[in-house]
C-alpha cells in the first residue's frame, strides 16, 4: 500500500512516481492513500485517524508492507510498524532498493552499499533488550559497551572502508577521463530525468547495446560510447544515471560517475519526456539537481542543450514551451537533426579552407584525407592542394607542419547551421 501526504499543491498523480518505482522494485500496488495535512505528524507521519484507515485497508486487502513517498525518521518508522504489524518502507529506502537490484559495475556496487550504510547508521535501533551486554560480578562492573555502539562502530568502519576503496576507483575514473581529455574527441553526455530515453537515444547515435527497459533508473552505471556526427567528425557520448525528484541528500554520491561526466563534458544534452504529464518539473528538477549538486560558484559551465523526446507518443499538435529539438529516439524521427545541432554548438568555428600541404607531412592529418570534410584535392609539384572543411585548432596544426592557407580561396567563418525542426 502506498501513502503521501499532499500539502496542498500536489493534486492528482501524487503518489504516480512511486507507484512506478515500486513496479520497478518488483513490488504489485494493491492501494493508494493520500492525506491532506499542511505538515507530517512528528510520531506517525499521517494521523492517528489515517493510521487506523492504513490498518484496515490493509487487512481487507491482505497488504504485508506499507511504502511513504517520503523520508521517515527513524522513530516514525518505528511507531508505524508497531501499530500497523507491517513492514514500513519509505521512499529511500526504496530507491536505494532499485539501486542494489540494478548495480552491475565494482563502483556501482560499492556506492549502493555505501548510501545502504549511511541510510540506516542514524536509524540503527538499539532499545530493549539488545542494548547492553554489561558484565556482572567483580570486576566486571561498569558500562561496558553497549549492542548499540557495538553495530555502530561496524557501520562506522564499513563506511570508512567504502570510502577508500571509492577514492581509488575515483582515482582511476579520473585517469580514465583525462586520457579522454587528451584526445580529439568531445564529450557530450546524455542526462535527463529516470526513463526519458538516455539510454535509447545513444544507442540510435552510436549503435550501441545499452540495456533498455521502460522502468525508473534501468540504467545505474555510466557508458561511453564513440558515435558520428555530420561532415565525418565524432563524439564521445556518455549515457548517465536518470534523475529525480527530491532526491536526497546522502543518496548523491551514487551518482558520483554521472557528476563528473556532466562536469567535464563539453557539451550537456538533456532528454526531456515531453509525453510525461509532469514534463515540465521533471525538466526543472534536472536543471536544479545539476546546479546544486555538480556545479559550485565560478564553475564553467558546458553548453545545455535540449532534444524533446518521445514526439510519437505526444497527442497530435501538443506544443511544449520548451526551445530545443522534438525527437523520438524510439522511431528515429529528426535524430539527424539533433546531430547537426550538436556539431553546430561543437564545432562553431569550422570553416571551408584551401590549404597547401607537403607530402611528407599529409598521411599525419585524417582530416585531410576525410571524404566527407575534403571538397576538392589537387596533387602538385610542392605538395596536395586539398580544399576542405577544418577547425581553428585542426587549421592551426596543419600551419604548424609547414602547410600554407591560400587566403583568397578560404572562406569566412559560417554563422552555425539551423537544423532544429
Amino acid at each position: 500500500m502506498l501513502v503521501g501526504i499532499d500539502h496542498g499543491h500536489a493534486g492528482e498523480g501524487l503518489l504516480d512516481e512511486l507507484e512506478a518505482l515500486t513496479d520497478t522494485a518488483g513490488i504489485v500496488t494493491l492501494a493508494t492513500l493520500v492525506q491532506k495535512r499542511a505538515r507530517p505528524d512528528p510520531a506517525t507521519f499521517v494521523g492517528k485517524g489515517k493510521v487506523e484507515e492504513i490498518l484496515a485497508a490493509c487487512d481487507e486487502l491482505g497488504a504485508d508492507a506499507v511504502i511513504f513517498n517520503d523520508e521517515l525518521r527513524a522513530s516514525q518508522t518505528r511507531n508505524l510498524e508497531d501499530a500497523l504489524g507491517r513492514k514500513v518502507i519509505d521512499r529511500t529506502q526504496l530507491i536505494l532498493d532499485i539501486f542494489a537490484q540494478r548495480a552491475a559495475s565494482k563502483e556501482a556496487k560499492l556506492q549502493v552499499e555505501l548510501a545502504q550504510l549511511r541510510y540506516r547508521l542514524p536509524r540503527l535501533r538499539g532499545w530493549g533488550q539488545a542494548l547492553t551486554q554489561t558484565g556482572g560480578g567483580i570486576g566486571t562492573r561498569g558500562p561496558g559497551e553497549t549492542q548499540l555502539e557495538i553495530d555502530r562502530n561496524k557501520i562506522t568502519r564499513r563506511i570508512h572502508a567504502l570510502e577508500r576503496r571509492l577514492r581509488q576507483v575515483a582515482e582511476e575514473r579520473s585517469t580514465r577521463r583525462k586520457l579522454r581529455s587528451h584526445g580529439d574527441l568531445p564529450q557530450v553526455a546524455l542526462v535527463g530525468y529516470t526513463n526519458s530515453g538516455k539510454s535509447t537515444l545513444l544507442n540510435r547515435l552510436t549503435s550501441a547495446d545499452s540495456f533498455v527497459e521502460d522502468k525508473l533508473f534501468a540504467t545505474l552505471d555510466t557508458m561511453v560510447r564513440r558515435g558520428p556526427l555530420p561532415e565525418g567528425r565524432e563524439a564521445l557520448f556518455i549515457d548517465t544515471v536518470g534523475f529525480i525528484r527530491d532526491l536526497p541528500h546522502h543518496l548523491v554520491p551514487a551518482f558520483a560517475a554521472t557528476l563528473e561526466a556532466v562536469r567535464y563534458a563539453d557539451l550537456v544534452v538533456h532528454i526531456v519526456d515531453i509525453a510525461r504529464p509532469t514534463w515540465n518539473e521533471d525538466y526543472r528538477s534536472v536543471l536544479d539537481t545539476l546546479e546544486r549538486e555538480v556545479f559550485r560558484g565560478g564553475d564553467v559551465r558546458p553548453p545545455v542543450l535540449s532534444a524533446l523526446n518521445k514526439i510519437d507518443l505526444c497527442p497530435e499538435g501538443a506544443e511544449r514551451d520548451l526551445p530545443g529539438v522534438r525527437i523520438s529516439a524510439r522511431d528515429d524521427v529528426h535524430i539527424q537533426e539533433l546531430l547537426a545541432a550538436i556539431a553546430d554548438i561543437l564545432y562553431p568555428a569550422d570553416r571551408e579552407v584551401e590549404v597547401l600541404v607537403p607530402y611528407a607531412t599529409l598521411g599525419r592529418f585524417a582530416s585531410l584525407r576525410d571524404p566527407h570534410r575534403v571538397r576538392s584535392l589537387e596533387y602538385t609539384d610542392e605538395g596536395a592542394r586539398v580544399r576542405v572543411l577544418l577547425s581553428p585548432a585542426e587549421l592551426a596544426d596543419v600551419e604548424a607542419s609547414g602547410g600554407r592557407v591560400s587566403a583568397s580561396a578560404s572562406s569566412p567563418v559560417e554563422e552555425p547551421r539551423s537544423h532544429r525542426p
